[in-house]
């Protein structure tokens, strides 16, 4: 990413630039050179886009995993009960 491209400070943000990067080089009115600077651009939207939902995907997991852990000790307790 150059120096005057900023990071997007969420994945809709860089989502919804991406979608703008792609119908840009659709309509095809681009020169070269402006195109492989947008298709660079977007290369850099995909991988920050990618690397939210993959953060996001983490998050899910580590929360299913305590939740699975929690239940499990209320089973524990509840055992110990009886």
């Amino acid at each position: 990413m150059s120096s005057n491209e900023t990071a997007p400070a969420s994945y809709e943000q860089a989502r919804d630039e991406l979608a703008v990067v792609v119908s840009t080089l659709e309509a095809g009115s681009l020169t070269l050179d402006e195109s492989l600077t947008l298709w660079e651009r977007g290369q850099s939207l995909a991988a920050q886009c990618t690397a939210f939902l993959d953060g996001a995907r983490e998050r899910v997991q580590a929360a299913l995993e305590a939740s699975e852990t929690a239940g499990a000790d209320d089973d524990t307790v509840d055992a110990d009960a009886d």
